[in-house]
């Protein structure tokens, strides 16, 4: 089962269920995914069953809201401030090929401190990053992204800031989450996201990685409800006008991470702070393919395109050149 959130045509908020050929069947007496996932919170119902109950005789086509922008992300939060975005990095494992030259790399160096930084929390991964069950794995890279205000809806601009040296794809899986009264850690369900990050800056010194990840992003147009199939295939492109000017595969899901999704969500949610009752959280899994990595230089008017059967429609952005901003502090 997939949902969308979107805005009728006299701007009403409304929920749907995504049917054959893309057609929307909207749920009455439902606002968002949000008021929908708190009322299972709290009745213990299962989200598809309070979706089949709510289903109205309303019908949109998918595709016409997509054209006409009244998509919206699939999650959000009344108040952006209480929808966390954050994100893991060096968990998926790339094409076979990458994956053993990986290990030879790995196999060849005679000691620690013959790996970069990255290589050494990437072989953490490898070793300890899918543990038994009972046990906890090794904590992943982690980074910060932002609150609610930085989510993007699909088919909208992703801001390029004046001072970015970079605007660059990052077409993942997110996961999209709930804490329910009691503090626990409830998962709606998961969509494609576009991390969207700034490389180059990164490139200079990993110790960047913070400042590079603090960029809008975006997720959707469809949420999942359900489990992530152990392999998930997609591909994500770069379009300039009518030229396809990057296209490249990517694979995600536990079969193709280092990392198991309970290991990430733990080292996520083992925090206080990220169990706060009624709090959203939208939290990227990692990316397997980026266009950076094979030198393609991005700019305002590129859009990135990200798909993947299981989603749905396809996730598109544009970049848009975001103004210089003379930002002064004010003593009081």
């Amino acid at each position: 089962m997939r949902l969308v959130q979107f805005k009728d045509r006299d701007g009403a908020r409304r929920v749907a269920m995504v049917g054959e050929g893309g057609e929307l069947e909207v749920l009455g007496d439902c606002t968002s995914v949000h008021e929908l996932a708190s009322i299972a919170v709290e009745t213990d119902a299962p989200l598809t069953h309070l979706v089949t109950t709510r289903l109205s005789d309303g019908r949109e086509s998918l595709d016409q809201v997509l054209a006409e922008g009244r998509i919206l992300a699939p999650l959000d939060h009344p108040d952006p401030a209480h929808c966390i975005v954050t994100g893991t990095g060096l968990t998926h494992l790339g094409s076979a090929d990458a994956r053993d030259q990986m290990h030879v790399k790995l196999d060849a160096a005679a000691a620690d401190d013959a790996l970069t930084d990255s290589m050494k929390m990437f072989k953490l991964g490898l070793d300890g990053g899918k543990p038994a069950p009972g046990e906890t794995g090794v904590q992943p890279e982690w980074f910060y992204k932002g609150d609610g205000a930085c989510v993007v809806p699909p088919e909208a601009g992703l801001a390029m800031p004046a001072f970015a040296l970079d605007g660059g794809d990052e077409a993942e899986i997110a996961g999209l989450y709930i804490i329910a009264p009691d503090g626990t850690p409830c998962r709606i369900g998961y969509a494609l996201g576009n991390e969207y990050a700034d490389h180059v800056m990164e490139r200079q010194n990993y110790l960047y990685l913070a400042h590079s990840k603090l960029r809008p992003c975006s997720f959707g147009p469809e949420l999942l409800i359900g489990e992530l199939p152990a392999d998930v295939a997609g591909t994500v492109r770069v379009r300039r006008g009518n030229e396809v000017v990057w296209e490249k595969p990517f694979r995600s899901g536990e079969a193709n991470m280092s990392h198991s999704l309970a290991n990430l969500e733990h080292h996520h949610f083992k925090y206080g702070l990220f169990r706060r009752p009624g709090d959203v959280h939208v939290h990227f899994f990692g990316a397997d393919a980026i266009s950076t990595a094979d030198g393609v230089e991005t700019r305002p008017g590129d859009v990135f395109e990200i798909e993947s059967e299981l989603f749905g429609r396809p996730l598109r952005n544009g970049i848009v050149a975001d103004a210089a901003e003379d930002v002064r502090v004010r003593t009081l």
